[in-house]
Parts: structure tokens; C-alpha cells; sequence
């Protein structure tokens, strides 16, 4: 594995030190570098080099052209406006720089050597609850930042909060004995839907029960204690219900492409021995105070609307205890147990107050210091096409299975109608690609915090930014070099290159410095859109430049091969590290 320097660093440290030879009095200095419309790159630092040195920007800038080497990198410079360095690289540089990525596996993107522990918390469904739409966001977008992480050299840790703990399990439980045989099924294998079908009928029995029967609802509260204090057959069946609703939440997760493993699963239950402790510390430290009876922490900046500070509340009046000791009781485990550098928290942008508070706290008791933070990756609202909650036409919450059904089968038709020799297995499979891609797509090409609308319609259509054109594009270079027969992809750097190949190069090129970024920002969306534009530079490029056009010679074949084979890699790495299938034919 070797990390290849992007011909933006190369640029930028030409440019560097160009500036300190030119303008030694200056000190060190940055260019500014970025890419630009009127040449590859354009360089502005001079514009505040020369106000530091009391200096005509232009007179600065051609004296540092006149300091550039001349090195095969660097084309043409131009002195543009009051200052601005215009910069065209060589053909050279780009084919060169894009073969020593094609010789690496990672396609030369560096690799950290001495990574941090991210321990990342993501896809938090609930215990003998559906799942539904609300669901969807956290699981997708924080297991594509588990992969971005990972590929970067981050150790990760992953971790799923399950909701398995609480005043619904005695209601459930004391109606599973009056009731025993309603998690009963045919056969020994139990389908994820026969799983949660059970589930719900248990539920809606015993919420129906409970809410209608005093006496059972006293037995019920009294099983809530039972389950707290550790009784055998409470523990017993209360593991039923987690046992029961993981076949349904693995069938799910399965269904999205995605896997969850059990040893990740830490739900609520997995922090109760900690909580008397949390609580304990918090109080004799003096991070936490009794107030009414509860063991809170105030902040001098969260107040109510009647101005009073509101608390975050870590142990209740009557002795139990809220979500804020089974957070900082997870803080606490993941910082010492699992030596985290990093928490990440992928959760709904709704709980940021309560997420800050709890931070804060952690931050006050020690947990949290410089060397180890938690950040918040919050996540805004799926919205039907009415910019509103996503709900079904009689108001409820969407399944998230049925949306996900419904979007295989748009995507199945898609496939279908543009299939051309594919048999009806293949078009079944490239169906669920492409549909649960598209639904990936849609959410991660949206900035998390950002509320967005689901419109299957749009998200399987074969043009704008949808994943369904990302691997199209794929699906097209993957033909191409079917094509191709004894023809294969070879960079030939001594080839003048054409517009449409230089752009695609360029983008090509900036792979790894996107991924950095992404995974230093936690912003998904970034890598989405780099691939994207990808897939629009490829367009582009096909349009304009032949690649098996029998007028063109064998040395220009093969190098345009080779920037259909580099692009096609950089497309199928980056839609992985989104969670996302590329098929090789569509």
C-alpha cells in the first residue's frame, strides 16, 4: 500500500516554495490553491502576501513565477486580475499521477498509521417495536461512516443503543405468563415478519389490557420491579422479547444491505449495573446536586421559558433513573473499557439539546477531556413529497420494510425495462442494488443535518443525482471493456490529452483528499457528491472522446481504457464506502 500525493499537494507545494525563495522575507506562506474555471488550479495567497509586505501583488506574483522549477508538473502559469497565479498542469503530470494509483489496490489513498478509536453509535431501533422510517437514517448514515473510517486506518468500534430496558417491559412480560404461548410459532425457523407480527399482537393485547385492567396494570408495575431487581423468569422472558425482535431487526437490516452483528449489540440493559455508580460519582464530585428530590446538573445556558435553568435529570425523585445515566454510564464504558479517542453519536438532531447536556456533563466528570471528545452526528427528518413527516395516507408512521420493498420494486421495473440480456433472477437481484442504493443514495447525498424528501420516483431515475446514474455509469465502463477484446488499459503519459480527459482525470485525482475531508467533517453527502460528478465527467468524457473507434491508434485506445478502468475503480471504492452495490451490468 502506497499513498500517492495528489497533484493539488504537489501544485500547492510548488507554489510554497516558490513563495519562500521569491519572497523569503515573507515567511512561510500559504497559496490558497483551488481548483478553477479558467485554468487547472489558481493560487490567491499573494493578494495578502503583498498587503503584509507593502508590495504591487502583480510585480510579487511574477517574481514568484520566475522561482518555479521547471519539472514536467507544472504547464503554464498566468498572472491574472491584481495577483491570482492561473496554473495548468501537464498532460504528464495527470496520466502519471493516475498510473501510480492504478498500481496501488486502495488507489493510493494514504492509510493512517497511528488511528484513534472511533467508537460509533448507529442503528438504535427499539425491542418489540416495528421498525419504521424514522429508523432508516441513523443505520445508513452511520454505517457508511464506519467504512469511510475504517478505509482511512481509524480503528472503529461499532455499537447499537437498542431500546431493551424500561416500564414497557413489565406489561409485556406479566401478560407473556398470563399468556404463554403468544411468541409461540410453526417450525423451528421464524421469519423476521412472523417474528414482529407476534410481537405486535403481544403488544397491542397487553397495552389494551393494561390500559383497561387496574389489577393487571398493579401486576405489571410489579414486574417492572421484578425485572430491575434481576428475577430469573423475569430476566427469562424479558430475553424472549430481545431474542424475538433481533430475527425481525436482522431481517430488516438484512434487507438493507447491511450487517449488524450481535457482539455490537449494547442496548440499554448493558449499562444497568453502572448506573447506581454513574449517579454516585456525579454526586460526590459535585457534578450533579439533588433538586426536588431528583439528582440533577444544571446549566448556566439551558432555561426554560419561564427562565429558570432546565436540568438534565440523571436519577428521578422516585429512585429511577433516566436516559441520561444510561448515556453517561455508555461514555464512562466506551472510555475506559474500549479505550475510545472518539464518540460518535449518530442520533436524530431532535435530541441535540439533551446530547449537549449530557457531553457536557461527561466533560465536568472527567470522562470527556482533550484527548477524548463525543460529537453529535445529528441527523434531520425524512419527509414525504408534501414536505412533511413522512406518514401512510391513514397518518401512521411508515414501515420501514415496506418502504423498502416499494423501492426494489420501482427499481426492479427500471432495471427491467433497460435490461437487454438479462435473465429474470439478474434483473430480481440488480433490482434490490439499485433500489436499496437509492434509497441509501437519496438519504447520504443530503447533508445529515438536513431534513428530505423520499420521492421514489426521483430516487431510482436514471438522470440527476441519483445512485441509479453513479452505477449506470459503472455498468457502462464495465461494457466498454467487455468490449474492448485484446485491447486493455494502459496509461500512456507521453499522449496529449483532450478537455474531457483532463477534467475526468483531475476529478479522478482528487479521491483520497475528499475522503480525508469526509472523514475528518463526518459529512457523507461530500462523498456522494464527489462521485456524482464523477459519474458526470465520465458522461462527458464518453460523449466527447471515443474509446474503441477503430480511426483512433492502439496507444490512444488503450490510454482512454485506462481512464475508463480508473474511473470505474474509483466508482465501485467510493459506492462501497456509501453502503452501495455496483453492478457490473444494468
Amino acid at each position: 500500500m502506497a499513498s500517492v500525493t495528489s497533484l493539488a499537494s504537489t501544485v500547492d507545494q510548488r507554489i510554497a516554495d516558490a513563495l519562500s525563495a521569491a519572497l523569503p522575507e515573507a515567511g512561510p506562506a500559504n497559496p490558497l490553491l483551488r481548483r478553477s474555471d479558467r485554468a487547472d488550479f489558481q493560487a490567491n495567497g499573494l493578494l495578502a502576501l503583498a498587503k503584509q509586505l507593502k508590495g504591487n501583488p502583480r510585480e510579487l506574483a511574477t517574481r514568484v513565477v520566475a522561482s518555479l522549477p521547471a519539472d514536467g508538473v507544472i504547464k503554464d502559469v498566468e498572472v491574472s486580475g491584481p495577483g491570482f497565479l492561473n496554473i495548468t498542469i501537464t498532460d504528464r503530470a495527470i496520466i502519471d499521477t493516475l498510473a501510480a494509483r492504478a498500481a496501488d489496490a486502495r488507489l493510493g489513498v494514504p492509510y493512517e498509521r497511528n488511528p484513534g478509536t472511533t467508537v460509533i453509535d448507529y442503528a438504535q431501533p427499539n425491542v418489540a417495536k416495528e421498525m419504521h422510517v424514522g429508523h432508516l437514517r441513523s443505520a445508513v448514515i452511520g454505517a457508511a461512516m464506519v467504512e469511510i473510517l475504517e478505509f482511512t486506518g481509524e480503528k472503529v468500534v461499532r455499537r447499537h443503543h437498542i431500546g431493551d430496558w424500561g416500564t414497557q417491559f413489565g406489561m409485556l412480560i406479566q401478560y407473556l405468563i398470563e399468556h404463554p404461548h403468544e411468541l409461540d410459532h410453526k417450525g423451528a425457523a421464524t421469519s423476521g415478519e412472523e417474528a414482529m407480527s407476534s410481537l405486535n399482537r403481544l403488544y397491542k393485547a397487553s397495552r389494551a389490557l393494561f390500559d383497561s385492567d387496574e389489577e393487571f396494570k398493579a401486576r405489571a408495575r410489579d414486574r417492572v420491579v421484578d425485572l430491575q431487581a434481576g428475577d430469573k423468569e423475569t430476566l427469562a422472558l424479558w430475553q424472549r422479547f430481545v431474542d424475538e425482535s433481533k430475527i425481525y431487526f436482522y431481517s430488516v437490516f438484512n434487507q438493507l444491505d447491511m450487517e449488524i452483528r450481535d457482539p455490537d449489540i449494547v442496548g440499554e440493559s448493558g449499562y444497568n449495573d453502572m448506573l447506581e455508580e454513574t449517579c454516585r460519582i456525579l454526586e460526590e464530585t459535585g457534578v450533579a446536586v439533588r433538586s426536588e428530590g431528583a439528582l440533577c446538573v444544571f446549566f448556566d445556558d439551558v432555561k426554560g421559558p419561564d427562565g429558570n435553568k432546565v436540568p438534565l435529570i440523571v436519577k428521578k425523585s422516585n429512585g429511577g433513573y433516566g436516559y441520561a445515566a444510561t448515556d453517561l454510564s455508555a461514555i464512562r464504558d466506551r472510555v475506559r473499557n474500549l479505550s475510545a479517542t472518539t464518540l460518535l453519536y449518530v442520533v436524530d438532531v431532535r435530541q441535540s439539546l439533551h446530547f449537549k447536556m449530557v457531553f457536557e456533563t461527561a466533560r465536568r466528570a472527567g470522562w470527556l477531556n482533550d484527548e477524548v471528545h463525543a460529537v453529535q452526528l445529528a441527523f434531520g427528518t425524512v419527509l414525504g413529497k408534501d414536505g412533511k413527516p413522512f406518514k401512510t395516507r391513514a397518518g401512521e408512521t411508515v414501515r420501514l420494510e415496506d418502504l423498502l420493498d416499494e423501492a426494489v420494486e420501482r427499481a426492479t421495473a427500471v432495471v427491467r425495462e433497460k435490461a437487454k440480456d438479462l435473465s429474470e433472477e439478474e434483473i430480481a437481484e440488480r433490482g434490490k442494488q439499485v433500489g436499496i442504493g437509492a434509497v441509501k443514495y437519496a438519504d447520504l447525498s443530503t447533508s445529515a443535518a438536513r431534513d428530505y424528501k423520499f420521492d421514489l420516483d426521483q430516487m431510482v431515475s436514471l438522470n440527476g443525482d441519483t445512485s441509479v446514474y453513479i452505477q449506470y455509469a459503472y455498468a457502462r465502463i464495465q461494457s466498454i471493456l467487455r468490449k474492448a477484446g485484446e485491447a486493455g488499459p494502459v496509461a500512456h503519459p507521453e499522449l496529449e490529452l483532450a478537455p474531457a480527459e483532463r477534467a475526468l482525470g483531475l476529478h479522478v485525482d482528487q479521491f483520497g483528499e475528499v475522503l480525508a475531508e469526509v472523514a475528518s467533517a463526518y459529512e457523507p453527502h461530500k462523498l456522494a457528491a464527489y462521485l456524482y460528478q464523477l459519474a458526470s465527467h465520465f458522461t462527458t468524457f464518453y460523449d466527447q472522446c471515443k474509446v474503441l473507434s477503430d480511426d483512433n491508434p492502439a496507444e490512444l485506445v488503450e490510454n482512454r481504457l485506462f481512464l475508463c478502468d480508473i474511473t470505474a475503480r474509483t466508482l465501485q471504492q467510493g459506492l462501497a464506502l456509501l453502503g452501495i452495490r455496483a453492478p457490473e451490468r444494468l
